[in-house]
């Protein structure tokens, strides 16, 4: 154990970052949460009918400034709210000021309002504001666009994950919250679009300033004024006011099993963690996955070494491996594919699956942009198929679903199409982590109708970013912060990571993907301790002889879900399935179910589903030490708790519930 006491922010998210909860506003009808300076929120009475309204500002390759606010003031009256300051975005060599202001009055309207003015000329992909519309009491119903012409079109949020934008040259957007409740969002500055957001995993429709068809990065001028402004407002019968809940508990019903099985779940294995997987048997043998997702790219000199130590790692731990190998070639593919091949024979690796992508289908291309060349997927496929005969084959992305819905594959020419996902692409927050797990079913659904139901398999998937295919690198992180598109998020270290990882793998099985799979063994990915070039609070200051089994608790909840592969799926229901996760499932040691919160607060929940004699095991703040330092032992000897059908959890907690 380690000497020093250990913060609990340490312990639920891997850093001492804050992450604060913003001040509620309220005006009339209308509550809004001001969080750094931009509103997220927006309900009347207690129903959310924007997701946010925000005023950002991108550099070149997409990343978000965190503006320094200065001369903040808040006024909260019983006629309404405004707030107002200063803010300004730099960097070496250039830099961008503006002054914000919001007024929310007591019919429940609300303007916001900015005014900037670049410091020096200033590169950026965008610089302006964005309108967030939520999922939930959205997607399907009526829209009306007013755009910049004047002309009107009646529509609807679509179902299906858009691959494009589905609205352009926007100057209004009402839409229909509740029969006859219509929310009215009017936005200045210059023409608006609109792009389906659950591309990315985040939760939203989002509606942004300065069309994509104009060229970006583009540069602001020094001294040139940008004024820019959002105004809200509604028309129609409120809702009852509704109750955002505190305390109250959450009621989790769980089924009998019936014919589904649980898939099976995997572990990502990044070239650069095959050693220390290696090192790693013991672990790596409890952790249990029941298939390996190994990385081919001739572009880093793969070869048969790489290929023997994927065989290695396989026949320790009785896994399956599916090989993902990229493609180089734009001509010559046939023969380079006969010769990895060729490889994976000598190494005398055995393949379960194989899937390729091209290297030109890596990067993102925006919708209407050129692809760097790359062979006919048709074409690639029937070589691959040639290449590896009698071996299930694979085709889509090893990126994001973004790229998956915008470069559809011929998918009855393969086995299964996959992609991965991360949840900080856009946006880094914890609340916003947790709330892309919404996103989710409406991926599977999508890829499920343009594929016409061709098995679809997810990942390695993790909260950091496997890849940028936004840019040339993932984002670093020297600080251990919440970074967008980062490799190294501090919270694949916390019970964060646990609690997410549960609810992302139960999300991906109500939905009926054919294989999921995680994270990695090691790194900054991974479930398993290693030393690394970065700091890792908590972990690196344990004892030699304990860093080296040491685990995060993800480990914990990854190797009970592994165990789970291949068990029938007792279906269940949530009250309030934003604030907590689970999955059931029945084999023939009796009947498990794990639940998890998906919050920073402390939650209750009740069963139903589950008998009195059941026993159940918690990983929490409490048992953070032990999981993590003595996982062998923390997962033999007996952690039960006194039976209960009321299960108090801790925040980020996760219990296993046994049944015999």
């Amino acid at each position: 154990m380690a000497k020093k006491t250990t913060s609990r922010s340490i312990i639920l998210t891997g850093t001492e970052q804050t992450d604060e909860v913003g001040r509620i506003l309220h005006a009339g009808p209308l509550s809004v949460e001001l969080d750094g300076g931009n509103l997220r929120y927006l309900r009347l009475n207690g129903i959310e009918v924007l997701r946010a309204i925000a005023f950002l500002v991108r550099d070149e390759n997409w990343g978000t400034y965190v503006p320094a606010i200065s001369d903040m003031t808040v006024s909260q009256r019983d006629d309404g709210f405004s707030v107002a300051y200063e803010a300004i975005c730099s960097r070496a060599g250039q830099s961008i000021s503006y002054a914000a202001r919001i007024e929310g009055r007591a019919d429940g309207s609300l303007d916001f309002h900015a005014l900037g003015m670049p410091q020096t000329d200033f590169l950026t992909a965008r610089t302006g504001f964005v309108v967030l519309h939520p999922l939930d009491g959205v997607v399907g119903h009526q829209l009306k666009v007013e755009h910049v012409d004047g002309s009107i079109t009646q529509s609807e949020f679509p179902e299906q994950v858009n691959p494009d934008c589905p609205f352009r040259n926007i100057r209004t957007l009402s839409h229909e919250v509740q029969p006859g409740l219509w929310v009215q969002v009017t936005m200045e500055g210059d023409a608006y679009e609109m792009e389906d957001h659950r591309n990315w995993t985040d939760a939203s429709f989002k509606t942004y300033i300065r069309p994509l068809s104009k060229p970006w990065p583009y540069t602001l001028a020094q001294g040139e004024l940008i004024e820019q402004s959002v105004t809200f407002s509604f028309k129609g019968p409120l809702p009852k006011a509704g109750d955002l809940g505190g305390t109250q508990s959450n009621l989790i019903k769980v089924g009998s099993a019936g014919t589904e099985r649980i898939p099976p779940i995997g572990l990502g294995v990044p070239p650069e963690e095959v050693d220390a997987a290696l090192a790693k048997t013991d672990l790596m043998k409890l952790l249990a996955p029941k298939f390996l997702a190994c990385a081919y790219d001739p572009r880093l000199h793969h070869g048969v070494e790489l290929l023997r130590k994927y065989r290695d790692i396989a026949s320790h731990i009785n896994a399956e491996v599916m090989l993902e190998v990229v493609v180089q070639s734009v001509n010559e593919y046939e023969n380079e594919l006969m010769g990895v091949a060729a490889q994976v024979r000598q190494a005398g690796l055995k393949l379960e699956s194989v899937a390729v992508c091209p290297v030109g289908h890596l990067k993102a291309v925006l919708p209407g942009g050129i692809y760097p060349p790359a062979p006919e997927l048709d074409d690639l496929y029937r070589a691959a198929r040639a290449a590896f005969p009698e071996i299930r084959l694979g085709g889509g992305m090893f990126s994001f679903f973004t790229e998956l819905n915008r470069k559809r594959p011929p998918s009855q020419l393969l086995d299964y199409i996959t992609n991965t996902t991360s949840p900080i692409v856009h946006a880094a927050d914890d609340r916003s982590v947790m709330e892309t797990l919404e996103a989710l079913p409406w991926q599977i659904k999508t890829a499920r109708r343009f594929s016409n139901g061709t098995p679809h398999r997810v990942g390695p998937s993790g909260i950091g970013a496997r890849d940028n295919p936004h840019g040339s690198t993932y984002s670093q992180n020297p600080e251990n912060e919440r970074i967008c598109l980062a490799k190294m998020d501090p919270r694949q270290r916390g019970l964060f990571s646990a609690a997410w990882t549960l609810a992302y793998v139960a999300e991906l099985v109500a939905g009926g993907v054919d294989r999921i799979s995680m994270a990695a063994p090691t790194g900054p990915l991974g479930v398993i301790y290693r030393g690394t070039d970065y700091h890792q609070p908590y972990y690196d200051d344990l004892p030699e002889a304990i860093r080296t089994t040491a685990v995060y608790p993800a480990f914990h909840v990854l190797s009970t879900l592994n165990c789970a592969s291949g068990s029938k799926l007792r279906p269940l229901s949530i009250a309030s399935a934003d604030k907590a996760a689970a999955l059931a499932w029945e084999n023939v040691e009796g009947r498990w179910l794990l639940v998890a919160n998906l919050t920073a607060a402390e939650q209750t929940m009740k069963l139903s589903g589950v008998s009195t004699k059941a026993s159940v095991g918690v990983l929490d703040a409490a048992s953070f030490a032990e999981a993590s330092s003595a996982p062998i032992s923390f997962r033999e000897r007996s952690h039960w708790l006194a039976p209960s059908r009321d299960l108090v959890l801790d925040a980020y907690a996760v219990a296993c519930i046994f049944d015999q």
